[in-house]
């Protein structure tokens, strides 16, 4: 199998149908934008067929639909479910990216000399996902695709993919797979490839206090009356203790305690702390005391303030005592850390913190389970081998601190394990202003996944 040739020939369109995807702002968080999420997914179902789907279909959910298809060549082959998503997370702040989020354009970097693609949703996941449409394309294209593959993309995973267990409970023979392959990670860099074997669960909750019943003057009310910034700044603090450790009782009962040697396998993946904080532009580093920072961002549960509001934030001044105050938490969880539980622990606690000066109420968003891959399976060892054919080196297995929430209800509901095989880099700033995807990065996922496609039939035999 020999993919160069094609993804040179055909490098440019690659890249302009890329562009041309990127340009539509599907924001499933902002309901304005609900038509654009809508026709986001017209243009995946027209991009399926054209990279040769026989069937593909908008399936309607309670939510945004999910797109099908499939490339059934004999049912008696093994069947790979490609999963990924069109929605994008929203682009603010918007002064703080260096070109319109929904404009592409291609720049080289440091780290892309022969550039990179910046728009909301070039990484996560729209780039990622894409790829393994051109994949398609040339499995079909040239006649080499070794068994049957089947597409679900939906329109919801920014948002918690709250109509996605709908859709798996209502098509389980119509998803029916060997095994799942998702691009919605990353690798350590481009010369040290790598596959994500575990990903942290999810807790998401949006907190409000309230203090007296409209705006006050701060000079006829303040010292008398309390201040709902203030205290929800207060209460956010003590979250935490000197040593970076969670203080809700009972958010530590069941993390997993990873071995020593388990421990000392992660630490043999290349990291240079320096380098780190260069490039986040830090003095040092911060975290939860004992562990370090690769530890503390993949196998240790977090807790972290995503938002916070309240008062006048305008030009100017305006001497107000806010009525109310806002935050939004998420809570990173590892292995048998249950997200449900944990975001009842989370109410409980903060609402047990709150002065009597204030009201608190505690919205939960949405969360998932953590996830851990084995690194024995057909599965693993095809993706290993698909990146030694196109890499020249084995790839190396990471445990990921993001999160995807449904690759457990995967397991749960279909019967299937996850295959991760990510192309992004840890600085293509996914979910931050100025995010982007290497053109290289891109190429190589185009590249590599078709010789997973070849490695798990034969190893499937």
């Amino acid at each position: 199998m020999n993919t160069k040739p094609y993804i040179k020939k055909h490098k440019d369109r690659f890249i302009n149908e890329l562009i041309e995807l990127l340009k539509i702002p599907s924001i499933s968080a902002d309901p304005a934008y609900k038509n654009d999420v809508i026709k986001t997914s017209e243009h995946i179902k027209k991009s399926l067929e054209d990279a040769g789907c026989d069937q593909v279909e908008i399936c309607e959910t309670p939510g945004y639909p999910i797109v099908y298809g499939e490339k059934i060549i004999n049912p008696d082959l093994p069947t790979v479910l490609v999963y990924g998503h069109y929605d994008v997370q929203p682009p603010d702040p918007i002064n703080l990216w260096d070109s319109p989020p929904f404009e592409p354009v291609i720049k080289n970097t440091e780290l892309h000399p022969e550039g990179a693609i910046f728009a909301r949703g070039a990484c996560d996941d729209k780039g990622q996902m894409y790829m393994h449409v051109k994949a398609l394309e040339y499995l079909t294209a040239n006649n080499e695709l070794p068994c049957n593959v089947k597409f679900m993309i939906e329109g919801e995973e920014e948002v918690g993919s709250e109509s996605l267990g709908w859709f798996l409970e209502n098509n389980r023979e119509k998803l029916a797979n060997d095994v799942i392959l998702i691009s919605d990670t990353g690798m350590i860099s481009k010369e040290v490839p790598s596959i994500t074997t575990g990903l942290r669960g999810l807790s998401y909750v949006e907190v409000e206090v309230t203090g007296p019943n409209r705006d006050l003057h701060s000079g006829l009310y303040g010292g008398a009356v309390a201040n709902p910034i203030n205290i929800l700044c207060d209460m956010i603090a003590q979250l935490h203790d000197e040593n970076n450790h969670i203080t809700i009782p009972g958010f530590y009962d069941k993390v997993e305690e990873l071995s020593k040697e388990e421990r000392a396998e992660m630490a043999k993946a290349p990291f240079s702390q320096e380098d780190y904080n260069k490039a986040l532009d830090i003095a040092q580093e911060h975290g939860e005391k004992g562990y370090t920072t690769n530890e503390r961002n993949s196998i240790r549960p977090t807790l972290d303030v995503n938002g916070i509001w309240g008062g006048y934030t305008g030009e100017g001044a305006k001497t107000v005592i806010a009525s109310k105050a806002y935050a939004k938490i998420s809570m990173r969880l590892v292995p048998d850390q249950d997200w449900k539980e944990i975001t009842d622990l989370f109410q409980k606690h903060f609402e047990s913190i709150a002065p009597k000066s204030v009201k608190v109420k505690v919205s939960p968003h949405h969360g998932g389970t953590a996830y851990v891959t084995p690194i024995d399976s057909v599965g693993y060892q095809a993706a290993s081998k698909a990146y030694e054919d196109t890499f020249g080196k084995t790839p190396i297995p990471q445990r990921s601190g993001g999160s995807i929430p449904i690759v457990a209800l995967f397991e749960k509901e279909l019967n299937s394990k996850s295959i991760l095989m990510g192309f992004g880099l840890d600085s293509d700033a996914i979910h931050s202003p100025n995010e982007h995807f290497g053109i290289w990065n891109y190429l190589k996922g185009i590249e590599t996944i078709p010789h997973f496609y070849k490695h798990f039939a034969t190893m499937s035999k």
